[in-house]
């Protein structure tokens, strides 16, 4: 099997050790994998760590030598969240990067959602992004700097039937914006990535009744089709590089301009936008293939 096929160039991140949050699965384990490639020392948090063990195994299969271990943590655990990242730092001596992917919803109306499921989502997508966060400025990069991308969704105008998600992950971009301001004095930069309608396992996760809408959606796009992971990836991977050195605070959308197209215009049907296709272990979800 060819390796990651990424933009940027070999050994880009020699030297540097990243957590990745959610490394498990989705944009989580293909940002792991080009993080891997190009020589990042790798942590990946999630909740479940045969998912972890599953993604470390197949990066030391894809780049040989490879330093990369999972620390099973709920983010919504503050003592569990403070515990992990002192012992990732007990690990690997220090942090340059976090990217905060993990998060997770279930679809409904706002009018149906409790508290227990309100509170649950919230805690999931910014307690815990928050917490990770902190931690990671306050045991480290107070004293040596390092960078922090935050993927939040495609918040523009409202999440219907996603409110709490919704409401969740526009705070976290509020939040990118504060600590880009706060944590600029050491030489830390915050910023945020927004993925849109991405190809990704997540999709087979929602239930039946969404699956024709979930397949309807590129023709929604003024791009004509589904964003996949590694366009996501590469996104994340620029603003924790010294490309972006002088960019905090900033948000980058990843969503075929869906926020763009309008009511009032017919989007012309094509295909002529070509997904980049880095990721040589992607999987088109279940629910695409049964188009």
């Amino acid at each position: 099997m060819a390796g990651y096929a990424s933009v940027f160039r070999p050994g880009l991140f020699d030297g540097q050790v990243v957590i990745v949050t959610g490394g498990g699965s989705g944009i989580g384990r293909c940002t792991a994998h080009e993080l891997g490639a190009l020589g990042a020392t790798l942590a990946l948090v999630g909740r479940k760590m045969e998912k972890l063990e599953a993604v470390a195994a197949e990066l030391a299969e894809d780049v040989p030598g490879i330093k990369v271990a999972g620390w099973s943590c709920d983010i919504r655990d503050e003592v569990a969240v403070a515990a992990t990242v002192t012992d990732i730092l007990k690990r690997w001596g220090r942090i340059d990067g976090l990217v905060n992917n993990a998060g997770g919803q279930f679809p409904a109306p706002l009018s149906q959602i409790n508290l227990k499921g309100w509170e649950a989502v919230v805690r999931n997508n910014l307690t815990g992004g928050f917490l990770m966060a902190r931690e990671c400025y306050t045991q480290w990069m107070v004293d040596h700097g390092g960078a922090m991308v935050n993927i939040i969704a495609d918040i523009w105008g409202g999440m219907p039937n996603m409110g709490h998600s919704g409401a969740a992950r526009a705070g976290m971009l509020n939040f990118t914006e504060t600590a880009a301001c706060e944590w600029g004095v050491s030489n830390v930069r915050v910023n945020a990535v927004a993925p849109g309608w991405i190809a990704s396992s997540g999709m087979d996760t929602y239930p039946d009744w969404m699956k024709p809408g979930i397949r309807a959606m590129r023709d929604k796009v003024p791009l004509q089709r589904l964003g996949n992971e590694a366009e996501v990836s590469a996104a994340i991977l620029f603003l924790l590089s010294p490309a972006a050195a002088f960019i905090s605070g900033s948000c980058i959308r990843v969503d075929g301009a869906v926020p763009n197209a309008r009511p009032n215009y017919a989007l012309p049907k094509h295909r002529k936008s070509k997904a980049f296709d880095g990721f040589h272990r992607a999987v088109m979800p279940k629910v695409l293939q049964e188009e």
